[in-house]
């Protein structure tokens, strides 16, 4: 009988999000508002800044989703855009599968939302 320990999944980095978010349709990488961030149909699906020293991301998550995420202490809602339904975390604090999930789920709801018109 086996009594290796299992290890805990990677964390994820901001590499790991850089490319998780570039590999999705669509996507395009922007400085907005000095921060490195993620965009498909020129909206917002995810981005990377810091918080306390620490690197943070944000998605748009399902509102229920976003919900069940704030019983998580890992997870709190985002700066201004929480009530709409997202949610900012450590990238430490998640695994890197758990980071193509939320990243996917993000793009995928903003993307099928209107596209941004564009000044003439």
């Amino acid at each position: 009988m086996s009594t290796r320990k299992r290890s805990a999944p990677a964390s994820a980095t901001a590499d790991d999000l850089r490319r998780v978010a570039l590999a999705l349709p669509d996507a395009v990488e922007t400085i907005t508002w000095g921060e490195p961030h993620f965009r498909v149909h020129d909206k917002i699906f995810t981005g990377l800044g810091s918080r306390d020293g620490r690197a943070v991301s944000s998605v748009k998550l399902e509102k229920s989703h976003a919900e069940v995420r704030s019983f998580d202490p890992r997870f709190r809602p985002a700066p201004y855009v929480g009530r709409y339904g997202w949610v900012e975390f450590a990238l430490e604090d998640v695994s890197v599968k758990e980071l193509e999930e939320l990243v996917a789920e993000s793009h995928r709801l903003v993307a099928k939302g209107k596209p941004r018109k564009r000044a003439r």
